[in-house]
């Protein structure tokens, strides 16, 4: 596997979506134009992608380890909803497990019946943390039906990714609402001081309130996924090169970003070495409690 930069081990990719060929047969058609009519990724490079040869595009990067998400869009039975067994992960975890790690996808209208679920996940599957989008539900973060969710990931020890910043549209029969301005998470992390909060996606285009998130929070943190490197915000670029060293973790949210494209296009930012092994990898060690098994 090759080194990214001078970073003594690989990189960590804090959200992946993998995409293999039974995955591709379940999820909704609009994903594939989405990818492609959207995004502007090749159709090539998000038709069905076996664990190996995602692997193989990994090591490529300088990649050594994904979490994988069991992702959740929207309520089962609403226009373009989908959830992903948390048991697709789990197998492709057991594969692959030094690797792969599962993220449990969170749907907060399932009320208890998914708290039991992320219970599940997390001490029966193994699965590190848990993550979801507040748009595909028109949910704000900081409201209410989350919270069990808020106190399930306490208690259990693990943090909790969202996407945050403005949606996209997805599904155009299923316009949804940009409800998760980064500003929100302060309720969320005053209410709950041990819950790791990681906001997804950079929070761009409001992603001055996500650095002050991070900033005013210790147990806030940056994911850097879902947005190309060279379009970065200066702004953001600049917290991530000095005070916000501890407190951004990098991520494609592939296959949104490709791994090789965006590991090189981090490169060509200038960040100071001890910025990119921190972003890189060790930030994530210690957010996801990984320092132990990594070493």
């Amino acid at each position: 596997m090759a080194e990214t930069g001078t970073m003594a081990g690989g990189a960590i990719d804090i959200v992946v979506n993998p995409l293999t060929p039974r995955i591709m047969a379940a999820r909704p058609a609009w994903t594939r134009n989405f990818h492609v009519q959207k995004i502007g990724r090749d159709a090539r490079d998000v038709a069905a992608v076996p664990l190996e040869a995602m692997l193989a595009q990994m090591d490529a990067a300088g990649i050594e380890r994904a979490f994988l998400v069991s992702c959740k869009l929207g309520q089962l039975g609403t226009q373009g909803a989908w959830h992903m067994p948390d048991e697709w992960i789990a197998e492709a975890v057991a594969a692959h497990p030094t690797r792969f790690h599962g993220l449990a996808g969170v749907d907060p209208t399932e009320g208890m019946d998914g708290v039991r679920r992320l219970e599940r996940a997390v001490r029966e599957f193994g699965f590190i943390g848990a993550h979801t989008y507040p748009h595909w539900f028109e949910l704000p973060p900081n409201h209410a039906r989350y919270y069990p969710f808020y106190a399930k990931c306490c208690e259990l020890g693990v943090p909790i990714q969202m996407q945050v910043g403005q949606s996209l549209i997805y599904d155009p029969a299923r316009r949804l609402r940009s409800v998760g301005r980064p500003i929100l998470l302060d309720d969320i992390a005053c209410d709950f001081p041990e819950l790791k909060i990681v906001g997804i996606h950079i929070g761009i285009p409001w992603h001055d309130e996500m650095i002050a998130m991070a900033w005013k929070h210790p147990n806030v943190f940056i994911g850097t996924d879902a947005h190309s490197p060279r379009y970065w915000p200066a702004s953001f670029v600049h917290y991530l090169n000095s005070y916000g060293r501890e407190k951004v973790m990098f991520g494609t949210d592939f296959p949104v970003l490709g791994f090789g494209r965006t590991v090189r296009e981090i490169a060509g930012l200038g960040l100071r070495p001890e910025v990119m092994r921190a972003m890189m990898r060790d930030n994530a060690m210690r957010v996801y409690g990984l320092g132990k098994e990594l070493l």
